[in-house]
């Protein structure tokens, strides 16, 4: 159940309340956030938080990022968000849980933050604008154009400069622009080692792909059993 509080409204998921703009007045939240973070989260599961670091780059009002805590996936997050109001909610979202202590909000462009943080990630998430300017229509508001649309190749980029040696680079895509991910990520240096895609019905194409990279050598990529969401 969804109920609104003030000029918020939150959405519900079991230990979770995310805060985030009404309708047309911003980007919302989505699925394709929590089946990000649950993707991410899988290797630490059952295991009392490590001590992890994770970057959610493009973060919005924090879905992504706030899933991991919950999930008790990571001891920290760093979120890092363009929209002052979308960094606002995503502040506001992470008091309300008492992980201010876990917690940091970055406002501003991950191309200029991340060099400012070189390799301070163990993990990271990010789920991209799904299209890149110039292709596709445009929303008519312009909070939700900008995290609609936007360049893949400037996140890979600030991805990488934030990975450490070992750190896990997570992101959602367009399942029909996979190829366009894996190329992207591959010109940086980080390599697909773990794939899963997501089906909205058992049979329909996939909707789109989840895929962890790491800065290592090609090959050695794990195909995980397919996610249907509706059977």
């Amino acid at each position: 159940m969804e109920v609104g509080v003030g000029s918020l409204e939150p959405v519900r998921l079991a230990r979770l309340l995310v805060h985030q703009p009404p309708r047309g007045q911003g980007y919302r939240v989505n699925v394709d956030a929590f089946h990000l973070a649950q993707f991410a989260a899988a290797p630490a599961m059952g295991r009392p938080a490590p001590r992890t670091v994770a970057f959610d780059l493009g973060a919005g009002s924090g879905a992504v990022g706030l899933a991991l805590l919950a999930l008790d996936a990571v001891q920290r997050v760093v979120f890092v968000e363009l929209d002052p109001e979308a960094a606002a909610h995503a502040a506001q979202n992470i008091v309300e849980h008492g992980w201010r202590e876990r917690a940091e909000v970055i406002a501003g462009d991950v191309s200029r933050i991340c060099p400012e943080h070189a390799g301070a990630a163990h993990l990271v998430v990010c789920n991209p604008p799904y299209v890149e300017v110039g292709r596709g229509r445009v929303p008519a508001e312009g909070r939700r154009a900008r995290a609609r649309m936007g360049s893949l190749d400037a996140f890979v980029h600030a991805a990488r400069t934030i990975a450490g040696r070992r750190a896990r680079v997570c992101f959602v895509y367009p399942a029909r622009e996979m190829a366009t991910l894996f190329a992207t990520l591959r010109a940086v240096g980080l390599e697909p080692k773990r794939l899963r895609a997501v089906h909205a019905k058992p049979d329909e194409p996939a909707r789109i792909v989840l895929v962890e990279s790491q800065p290592a050598k090609a090959g050695g990529l794990t195909i995980e059993p397919p996610l249907v969401e509706c059977f």
